[in-house]
Parts: C-alpha cells; structure tokens; sequence
C-alpha cells in the first residue's frame, strides 16, 4: 500500500516519530484531515544555510523526516538562503559562517540540490532561493516587517537573553535573521516547518508572522541534533566531526567505525531510521555478549555506504577496512606521489593532500600520525629521502605510495 493512501492517524504516527517538539500534533491532524479530504498535500518547509558546498549525517536527519513526508503524499519546500548567505555571521562571532559571493552561493547551492536529492524525491521538491522575495526588498519593506516584533519578543530566545543578561553586544542584524527566516514562512505559505532543535525560535516566529499576514499558522516539529565523530558537539563539517554523503565508501566507512559504542545507536536510529525495537533488541544481544559491538558498528558502516555510494560498496569497504586494520595489509587503491629529491616530512604530507596546511600537518607528525614504511616519524624537521615503493601512511585511513 502506497503511504499517501495511508489513513490520518497512520500518517500522524509516521510524521512524527522521533521529533523532539511539535506545536502541535493537534493541528498536524487537523491540517492532514483537510488535506486528505480537499485531496492535496501539505507545504513542508525546510531551510538551508548555503555556506558550505557539503551534505554530512547530520542533515540526513532532517532529509530523512522530508522525505517521510514526501512518501505521504506532500510537497517539500527547500528553501536555500542565498540571500543570508551573501551576508555571512551577523555577530561577528563565528568564523566558520563568512560572507559569500554569488558566485559562491551559487556554486554552494547547485551542489546541495545534487546531495539532497540522495534522500528527497525531486518530483515532491519544489527549490526556492530566499533571494527571490528578499532580494527586492525597500528599506522601507524591512523597517514594516520589522514592526510585526517586539525587543521583548527576541529576547525571549535563549542565547540573546543570556548574551544580554551578560551584557555581550547583540547587534540589529541579528534579530532580522529569525525575522527573515519567519517572512519565508510567510513568501511559501508553509503548512509545517522542520528544523534542529536550536531553530525552534525561529520556527515558532514564523507561526506568529503568519498570522499578522492572515495566514494559517504553520506547525512547528524539531529533530535532534546528532553528535558527530567526537561523540560532544553536534556534527560539523568545520568542527572535522563530520560524515560527508558525498565521500569515498572507505572514507565514509572507516569513519562510521570510529563512532563510540553508545553513539552508533543514535545513527541507526536518526540517520538508518531503523525502529526502536529492532534497536532495542540489538542492543540485548550486546548486552549478553550475543553479538559484540563491532559487529553492530559494521552493519551501521555497510548500510550508510550503500545507501549514499551505492548497493554493495558497504560490503567491499567491510571487507577492505577489515583487511587493512586487522590484518595490517595495504589498501589497494593507493595514490602515488612522484618525487625526484629529498622532501621535507610536512611539504610531503602536505603534498600528498593529507594535510591542507603546514601547520595541520605538523599538528599531525607531533600527535604521532605520520610514518613512513610503518616507521613513527616524529620530528617535523625530518628530511625524507625518497625510494621507489615507499608507503605514507597518515592517521588510521591515509596511505600514498611514493614513485621516483
């Protein structure tokens, strides 16, 4: 049975497993009931901040609750926010948000409409860049919308009150940014908004500006957060604690292996959207020493690799990784790296692409991740003399074999 052929409630459970909050449930019923009788779908907003040119895990949460939706029969409005993203980190805070060109934006923008369609139906998509209403805006456009809210209204969000408690600058232009991002609410006429956790004042905004401009509110629902590689802060792909859906099955495969025992279950849950009692059941054979937690972490690798690289590439970079780490052997698929003369160890990682600056690269021969032909190198002084054959190996993943 086709999902949109689904009942409300079937609908109502399926949309709303593994939210965090939702204003309300009692009016996604309601606003699904109409539609099923008026025989449309509902308007699904989700937002994206075009600053960087990656997909990783961590938006695979939110992509995976559209494209439930999406199988229920509705319509997903990407909007990807061009127009903010020329502006940059309002704060001044942030040196990972900083202002773009078109050109840049563009670039960025094409390459997400090409990642996210790894989860999202393209025929249940509808793609808006936020520049099309804000980019013809008067002055005297801004200061009318801005008259819809209050100081009060934007203190009331957490991080302003506390930076405003603590007597830290807030400046103007950040309180339009949950005010543009409420006014898309309004330009796409969104019947529900999805967004992390850290959106909801945002999202709820956009509830309170629909109604100044006589619009249905739009129902709020919020996602978790996943932690990235590091198991502490939240995925990112400036953080370096990311899964790109664009990488290598050995990259993204030696990756998920790295994830703690106790986080691996939230990415089955949230990324493989497995069901708690699957979850559940696993987790008692690990307990009872059943099934050992490699073995769980494995299967969570072989399922993500084949779902964004494709059938089967899960098994290969299984089997590969396995016979890399646990019997010690060479990949491969190794790069060469022709030298003609003796290199210094940095310019050579460097070189070999494994570091994208000197300093990185010295940051990884001090933490002791760099050898040669397995031999630890750990002065950054070091002067290599190169010989046909010779492996580089970088952390646990990287090896190059160096050719005169």
């Amino acid at each position: 049975m086709l999902r949109q052929l689904m009942n409300t409630d079937e609908q109502l459970n399926l949309l709303t497993a593994r939210h965090v909050d939702l204003i309300s449930a009692g009016e996604l019923k309601r606003k699904l009931t109409v539609a099923a009788k008026e025989k449309r779908g509902l308007r699904i907003k989700y937002g994206a901040d075009p600053s960087a040119p990656d997909i990783h895990l961590g938006h695979v949460v939110g992509l995976n609750k559209l494209r439930e939706f999406q199988d229920a029969g509705h319509t997903v409005v990407f909007i990807i926010g061009d127009f903010t993203g020329m502006i940059g980190d309002p704060s001044g805070k942030s040196a990972t948000r900083p202002a773009l060109s078109r050109e840049q934006v563009a670039a960025n923008a094409e390459s997400y409409k090409r990642q996210i369609f790894k989860v999202l139906d393209p025929e249940k998509t509808e793609v808006r860049f936020n520049s099309e209403w804000l980019g013809g805006m008067k002055f005297e456009d801004v200061i009318r919308l801005s008259a819809h809210v209050t100081v009060a209204q934007m203190l009331a969000r957490d991080d302003f009150s506390k930076r405003y408690a603590e007597n830290r600058p807030i400046s103007l232009v950040e309180f339009l940014y949950p005010l543009v991002q409420a006014y898309d609410s309004v330009m796409v006429k969104a019947d529900v908004e999805l967004g992390g956790t850290d959106q909801l004042f945002n999202l709820l905004l956009g509830r309170e500006l629909q109604k100044v401009y006589g619009q249905e509110p739009q129902v709020v629902m919020t996602l978790p957060l996943i932690e990235g590689l590091d198991g502490v802060q939240k995925m990112s792909k400036s953080l370096g604690n990311y899964v790109g859906v664009n990488e290598s099955a050995k990259d993204m495969f030696g990756k998920l292996m790295s994830v703690s025992d106790e986080l691996m279950w939230k990415y089955f849950l949230h990324i493989l959207c497995r069901e708690p009692e699957e979850i559940k059941a696993m987790q008692a054979k690990v307990a009872s020493g059943e099934l050992h937690p490699r073995a769980v972490k494995d299967e969570l690798g072989r399922c993500v690799v084949d779902r964004f690289v494709g059938a089967g590439e899960g098994q290969k970079a299984s089997e590969e990784f396995a016979r890399i780490f646990s019997q010690n052997e060479l990949p491969d698929d190794m790069p060469d790296i022709k030298l003609s003369a003796e290199i210094g160890v940095i310019d050579l990682v460097v070189k070999a692409g494994f570091a994208p600056t000197n300093s990185e690269a010295r940051r990884l021969i001090q933490q002791g991740g760099v050898r040669i032909n397995d031999e630890q190198i750990s002065d950054v002084k070091a002067v290599i003399t190169p010989a046909d054959g010779m492996i580089l190996k970088v952390g646990k993943r990287k090896f190059a074999r160096i050719v005169l």
